[in-house]
């Protein structure tokens, strides 16, 4: 039984207590079904669970409701990704990547690009976020993606790449270099649905947990103006205000994953013999225990205490979401490791729940701010630049 007293905790309120029982609940009745169903294509089992995820309702803190706006609760997505990511990695995946996705649009979007929410929130449509490219990751300022007036319209020209739901996707909020300023001040958040002519899937990219990933094409894409997310020119600023916002989940999901990972080795501490006696009776096994239920407590008051921030009128977490970001995925992989070695033979067969960990946790070290990145943010932070 996983531990819950972090509930108490006074970041949240009755409302977050009653979510986190309620989807726990769920997780445990349908999850990880869905992969059953569809076999070995992820693809398949992506669209399998977006929908479920849309009929029961779970997808809908991932965007603003267009006919009752009210801010996204930070909180309950961190509560959220971290259940799904402890029940199913792939669950979790989808439903950071519907938020992510429409992000831009919740944030900044007019009420016409708001009628995409009503089919993310629902499970009706998949959404994406564009922001990466070959030469540019963390660098946002480097981007190269460009996309040029033409008359009343805009020709966007450029790749993306390693792109969540790249391939699936029904629509993607694409960032490219408009030029009404230098750096990382000429930039624009567009809203390109999939099928919009000249955007084409350059290529499939595989990972070591198998997602949707791809590289994508634009070949003067013409989008109407009535395409821009925010204002011309201030897509950085939207950018880093999506990722204000949702940085501090991917420590959620991190999370998630730590607290099985110290699940499944409290049961196999308890379970398992060795030289004729629990391998919880032995003092450095205890150790490890220890060390693994400090790191997820401490992950956890950091990344809660960022959606609390956020939740509470903060304009900007910067610092708060990349400490939790970078402690929160660092320290599971630690956790994650103690529990792959306590685990023996076991702990690296193909299938077993702690490998699939091990696998899972990786790329939350790289993806929406690698941990260097995040150093370097928080340092900037303190020192007040």
């Amino acid at each position: 039984m996983p531990d819950r007293s972090f509930l108490s905790w006074p970041f949240f309120e009755d409302r977050h207590r009653d979510h986190a029982a309620r989807l726990d609940a769920w997780c445990a009745a349908h999850l990880p079904i869905a992969h059953g169903e569809a076999g070995a294509d992820v693809d398949a089992a992506c669209h399998t669970l977006v929908k479920m995820l849309g009929e029961a309702g779970w997808l809908a803190p991932t965007a603003v409701d267009a006919a009752d706006p009210q801010p996204l609760d930070v909180r309950t997505l961190c509560l959220t990704r971290e259940t799904l990511a402890r029940h199913d990695g792939l669950a979790d995946f989808v439903f950071a990547m519907q938020g992510l996705g429409t992000g831009a649009i919740s944030l900044f979007g007019t009420a016409a690009q708001q009628a995409w929410l009503e089919r993310t929130r629902g499970g009706e449509a998949i959404a994406a976020f564009a922001l990466s490219e070959p030469r540019s990751g963390s660098d946002v300022a480097n981007m190269e993606t460009t996309a040029v007036r033409d008359g009343g319209d805009y020709l966007l020209a450029g790749e993306k790449t390693w792109i969540s739901n790249g391939g699936i996707a029904d629509l993607y909020c694409v960032f490219a270099r408009t030029g009404e300023a230098p750096g990382a001040r000429g930039i624009t958040c567009f809203l390109v649905p999939a099928d919009t002519p000249g955007l084409t899937v350059a290529e499939r990219l595989e990972v070591i947990a198998p997602h949707p990933l791809a590289r994508l094409r634009f070949e003067d894409v013409r989008l109407p103006a009535s395409a821009v997310i925010g204002k011309a020119g201030e897509g950085f600023k939207v950018a880093m205000s999506v990722l204000d916002t949702f940085r501090p989940t991917v420590g959620a999901a991190a999370l998630g994953f730590a607290r099985r990972a110290l699940d499944e080795s409290l049961a196999r501490a308890r379970d398992r013999e060795l030289f004729g006696a629990p391998l919880a009776d032995l003092q450095m096994v205890q150790g490890h225990l220890a060390d693994m239920a400090l790191d997820v407590d401490a992950a956890a008051l950091l990344v809660y205490r960022a959606a609390w921030a956020k939740d509470r009128g903060a304009p900007r977490i910067t610092r708060e979401a990349a400490m939790a970001k970078l402690f929160a995925t660092d320290r599971a992989q630690e956790v994650i490791d103690r529990a792959v070695q306590l685990h023996g033979g076991d702990g690296v067969r193909r299938g077993h729940i702690v490998e699939s960990l091990y696998r899972e946790i990786r790329a939350l070290r790289i993806y929406e701010g690698a941990s260097d990145v995040q150093k370097v943010v928080i340092a900037r932070q303190t020192m007040g630049g």
